[in-house]
C-alpha cells in the first residue's frame, strides 16, 4: 500500500479566519474526514484551535480511502489477533479506535459547548439500510463499543431507518441521521426526534444529554437536477421555457435547504418544543452535508457560503474546508429570500421535473454508494490482513 496521501494543509489565511468566524453566525464547522495520522500528529487539535473545528463525521468511503491509501493501520491489520476476526470485525476495530481517539480530542469542545458540539460520527453498516431491527441492534452495539458520550451513531433516513432512529433516540443514543434529501423526509426525522424525547420525558428520564443532527445533503441534488434540466433544454425551442430552465442551474439544492431550514424553525418553536426545552432538551440541528462543489462552473465554496445560519452544522470535506478558510465570504445567507427559494422550487415543478423523483433516486443511490464503498472497504481490509471479507 502507498503512503503518499497526506493530511490536508492546515495553513491559516491572513486576517480573520472565515471558518472560525462561522461560530459568530451560530453555525458549527465540522469536518467530513477521519484518518489515523490526523489523530496522532496533533493535526486535529490544530484544526480545533486554529479553525474553530467543532466536530467530525465519517462514512464508509472515508474509511475505505484511509485504510487502503496508507499503511497507518498495519499495527491492527498485521497483529496476531487479526487472523481471529473477519473483515468486518477488523474494520470495526480500526474504526472504533479512530472514533474513540477523535472523541477524546474533541472532549474539551464537548464540555465547553455544553454538549452542543464536539461529536464524532460512526455509521451503522450500509447493508442494514432497509433493516429496522438490524439497524437498532448494530447502533446499540457500536454505541456500547465506542463508549464515549460524544459519539454519534449514524443511521440513514430510509423508510426502515426512521423507526430505528426513533427507538435509539428514546434509548438515549446520540444519532446523526444521514442521507436526507427531501423536506418530507426531514419532517419525519424531526418528528421521530421530538417523539423520542417526549417518550423519555414521560418516563422521567433525562433528555438534556441527547444530541442529534439531521444531515441534509446538498450538492448531489444540483448534480442530478442540472442533468435533468440539460435534457429538457435539448428538447425545447420556447425562449421563455428555456429562460426558466436555465434559471434552475445550480439553484435547487440551496433553495431546498432554505425551505427545510424554515421548517426547522417552525418545528423547534411553539408549545410542543418549549415543553421539551424547559427540561433541558437541545434542538436537533440541520447539518449540511455533501458541501463540496461537484460542478467546476460553480464557486468552490458556494454550498458553504449560501447556507450560513444559526443553529446549524456544516460538515465540510478537507479541500472545501481549506478553500473556505482561504476565500470564504460570510453573511447570514440561509434566511435570505426564502420567498425566492419557493419560486425556484415552483419553477422546477412547472418545468416538469419532479423533486420527489429526484430525492427518491438520490436516497436509493446514496445507500448504494455507501454499500459499494463498504464492500470495497471490507475486501481491501480482508486482503490486507489475509482474512475473509
Amino acid at each position: 500500500m502507498t503512503t503518499t496521501t497526506t493530511i490536508p494543509n492546515i495553513g491559516t489565511a491572513q486576517g480573520a479566519n472565515p471558518l472560525k468566524a462561522l461560530l459568530g453566525f451560530g453555525q458549527s464547522p465540522w469536518m467530513d474526514y477521519i484518518r489515523r495520522d490526523l489523530l496522532t500528529s496533533g493535526g486535529l487539535k490544530k484544526y480545533i484551535d486554529d479553525d474553530g473545528l467543532r466536530g467530525m463525521t465519517s462514512n464508509p468511503a472515508i474509511f475505505e480511502k484511509a485504510i487502503t491509501g496508507s499503511n497507518l493501520y498495519s499495527d491492527i491489520l498485521n497483529s496476531p489477533d487479526a487472523k481471529k476476526l473477519d473483515a468486518k470485525g477488523l474494520f470495526e476495530k480500526i474504526a472504533i479506535r479512530d472514533v474513540q481517539d477523535a472523541c477524546d480530542v474533541f472532549k474539551t469542545v464537548y464540555a465547553e459547548s455544553k454538549r452542543r458540539d464536539g461529536y464524532v460520527s460512526l455509521e451503522v453498516s450500509p447493508y442494514l439500510a432497509n433493516d429496522t431491527q438490524g439497524t437498532i441492534d448494530e447502533a446499540r452495539r457500536l454505541w456500547k463499543s465506542v463508549n464515549r458520550p460524544n459519539v454519534m451513531i449514524k443511521i440513514p433516513a430510509t423508510p426502515e431507518g426512521i423507526p430505528a432512529i426513533r427507538q435509539t433516540l428514546e434509548e438515549g443514543l446520540n444519532i446523526n441521521i444521514t442521507l436526507l434529501f427531501a423536506q418530507s423526509a426531514y419532517e419525519k426525522v424531526a418528528e421521530a426526534f421530538l417523539a423520542a424525547l417526549e417518550a423519555r420525558s414521560a418516563k422521567g428520564q433525562d433528555i438534556s444529554h441527547i444530541a442529534s443532527v439531521a444531515s441534509f445533503f446538498v450538492s448531489r441534488i444540483d448534480t442530478l437536477v442540472d442533468s435533468k434540466v440539460d435534457e429538457k433544454l435539448k428538447t425545447t425551442s420556447d425562449p421563455a421555457q428555456k429562460g426558466v430552465l436555465e434559471g434552475l442551474h445550480g439553484k435547487i439544492a440551496i433553495a431546498n435547504a432554505k425551505l427545510t431550514y424554515k421548517k426547522y424553525q417552525e418545528l423547534f418553536s411553539g408549545a410542543r418544543w418549549n415543553a421539551l426545552a424547559a427540561k433541558g432538551a437541545q434542538t436537533q440541528r440541520l447539518l449540511w452535508a455533501s458541501t463540496s462543489t461537484k460542478n467546476p462552473k460553480y464557486r468552490d465554496v458556494v454550498y458553504v457560503e449560501e447556507l450560513i445560519g444559526a443553529d446549524t452544522v456544516d460538515t465540510i470535506p478537507p479541500a472545501t474546508f481549506d478553500g473556505f478558510r482561504d476565500h470564504g465570504k460570510l453573511r447570514n445567507s440561509l434566511t435570505e429570500d426564502v420567498n425566492g427559494a419557493r419560486t425556484i422550487m415552483d419553477n422546477l415543478a412547472k418545468s416538469g421535473i419532479s423533486m420527489k423523483e429526484v430525492t427518491d433516486k438520490l436516497l436509493v443511490d446514496g445507500v448504494k454508494l455507501f454499500a459499494d464503498a463498504f464492500k470495497q472497504l471490507l475486501e481491501a481490509t480482508g486482503k490486507s490482513a489475509g482474512v475473509s471479507a
